[in-house]
């Protein structure tokens, strides 16, 4: 092995992990998959044990090159810190912010905290990256996430983001209403056709709602549809289509109740859950991260 390897080759390197393949990593990079493959190949060589398993349709590492990964990737992160807190050491906020979010804060929660950011710090350049599943941020090249109680991360500091609860609605289409007697009773949706979401790991997300007395209780209806999470947003769509009873946050169906096109259902037995919250490793917390942080505790006042 040689005394010193290039940081640059060790950058590609990761860049090739993280994008699962050497053309995609080089679309990444803004250069061609043959610089890609021959830096990753010398720095093989440099260290003198193979990082990559190669096929033709895919690139791995092997557990020598995952063992590299984990242990250099936070420090990559912390040298993009160090050089971003000397960026704004003269009071202006640059850099990059990474957000990893969940897509259901992506229509109407997120939105307004990263526009009240960018008017406060227009020098950050912000990348927004949308996955349902839990993922390890720092690993994903974030700077922080955002999930839902359950779905945090262990080992991480945590704020409220948006809402401090949201409320779960339960709603179809009147078309669907016109041709099934509306249910009165959680018990009732077990004889209705059900539009449900799948989470990331294989489950279904879960209906709960509220009895007479307040308690808990969970109903599985008959599955209609089954949606990836990923397309959360679709399942408003097949709703309206008349094709089934759906489950989703509130906020969600506003518009639709206001225009008639959904009509809530069961609504004194809707649960209420916990909002979202910012999740973050408290020892990457660079400028731009600790500026979006300032604009989230503003906005829940």
């Amino acid at each position: 092995m040689k005394n010193s390897v290039s940081p640059d080759r060790l950058k590609i390197f990761l860049a090739v992990l993280d994008a699962g393949g050497f053309r995609a990593a080089a679309l990444r990079l803004g250069t061609v998959p043959s610089r890609v493959s021959t830096t990753v190949a010398r720095l093989e060589a440099d260290i003198g044990v193979p990082l990559l398993l190669r096929s033709t349709r895919s690139v791995r590492a092997t557990e020598q090159g995952r063992r590299l990964a984990d242990t250099i990737r936070p420090l990559f992160h912390e040298v993009e810190e160090a050089v971003s807190e000397a960026a704004n050491s003269m009071g202006t906020v640059r850099g990059r912010l990474a957000l990893n979010v969940p897509g259901a804060v992506v229509p109407d929660i997120l939105p307004p905290l990263i526009a009240e950011f960018q008017r406060l710090h227009p020098e950050v350049e912000i990348e927004i990256v949308v996955e349902n599943d839990r993922v390890d941020i720092i690993a994903a090249g974030c700077d922080a996430g955002i999930r839902y109680g359950a779905h945090l991360a262990k080992d991480m500091v945590s704020i409220p983001i948006g809402p401090r609860t949201q409320q779960m609605a339960f709603a179809a289409s009147p078309d669907y209403l016109n041709a099934h007697p509306k249910p009165e009773l959680p018990e009732d949706l077990t004889g209705h056709a059900a539009i449900r979401y799948r989470l990331p790991g294989g489950t279904l997300l879960p209906w709960r709602l509220r009895n007479a007395a307040g308690e808990t209780v969970m109903v599985e209806p008959p599955r209609s549809l089954v949606i990836s999470v990923n397309a959360f947003d679709s399942g408003l769509s097949y709703a309206r289509a008349g094709m089934g009873i759906i489950a989703v946050f509130r906020n969600w169906c506003e518009a639709d109740f206001r225009a008639g096109t959904l009509v809530p259902l069961l609504e004194k037995h809707w649960p209420v859950l916990d909002g979202p919250r910012l999740y973050y490793p408290s020892r990457f917390a660079g400028a731009p991260l600790r500026a979006f942080i300032a604009v989230c505790q503003r906005q829940a006042g």
